[in-house]
């Protein structure tokens, strides 16, 4: 089992102070840094763009792990790309030919990765695995922040981490994660967790973080 790592959701941020609140979970322990990218279109809610990715960048040197939950998502590749963005995840609905998608964004010399709806079949990656560093399983549905985990997803972690195999992919979630949820999630394999809320909304964002990856660890198998 690889090292969990704890990717603060800036969805849950004070927008007016992000470089603050991004140099804040830095300080506080995260791992990465997630950042949810929206179009009303995809998804009902609109959030940021590459631009404020490019704002955030130089105020941490941890992964920028950008969730683009945007549909035409190629024509945004090289701009989040050029904003630093180390990862780059796209949902697999988003291309319609997913397969040259995860290419341009290797090629752009970011990690790629895809996300799946909690609808979203895992059969989705089965033929583009050999192009994944990265599947996110959505634990809610995407769109809003502070929703609640769906229990039927445990399974479908446990699918996707039986279908990456030995493979080097990282395997994430977002949504609904707290110090609980997070132990069921690391002991259907997840590595790499997403918490907005759960870090942001008591201001102790060390403290939040640590108790998501004790939770996490708890449950790792």
């Amino acid at each position: 089992m690889r090292p969990i790592a704890i990717a603060p959701s800036i969805l849950s941020a004070d927008f007016a102070r992000l470089g603050e609140e991004v140099r804040a979970i830095d300080a506080a322990g995260c791992d990465w840094v997630h950042v949810d990218v929206m179009d009303g279109h995809f998804v009902p809610n609109i959030t940021i763009g590459p631009a404020v990715v490019a704002a955030i960048r130089p105020h941490t040197r941890k992964p920028l792990d950008v969730h683009l939950m945007i549909a035409p998502a190629d024509p945004y590749l090289e701009a989040f790309a050029k904003a630093g963005a180390d990862v780059i995840t796209l949902h697999a609905e988003a291309s319609p030919h997913l397969d040259r998608s995860l290419q341009a964004i290797r090629g752009l010399g970011k990690k790629a990765g895809v996300a799946l709806c909690p609808a979203t079949p895992v059969e989705a990656i089965e033929w583009v695995l050999d192009r994944l560093d990265l599947v996110l399983v959505m634990t809610v549905n995407p769109g809003f922040g502070g929703q609640s985990y769906i229990p039927a997803m445990s399974e479908k972690i446990a699918r996707v981490r039986a279908t990456i195999g030995d493979r080097d992919i990282r395997l994430e979630v977002d949504g609904g994660i707290t110090p609980e949820t997070a132990r069921l999630v690391a002991g259907a394999g997840a590595d790499v967790l997403v918490a907005g809320s759960a870090v942001f909304a008591g201001g102790d964002y060390a403290g939040a973080i640590g108790r998501l990856r004790a939770g996490a660890e708890s449950g790792a198998v």
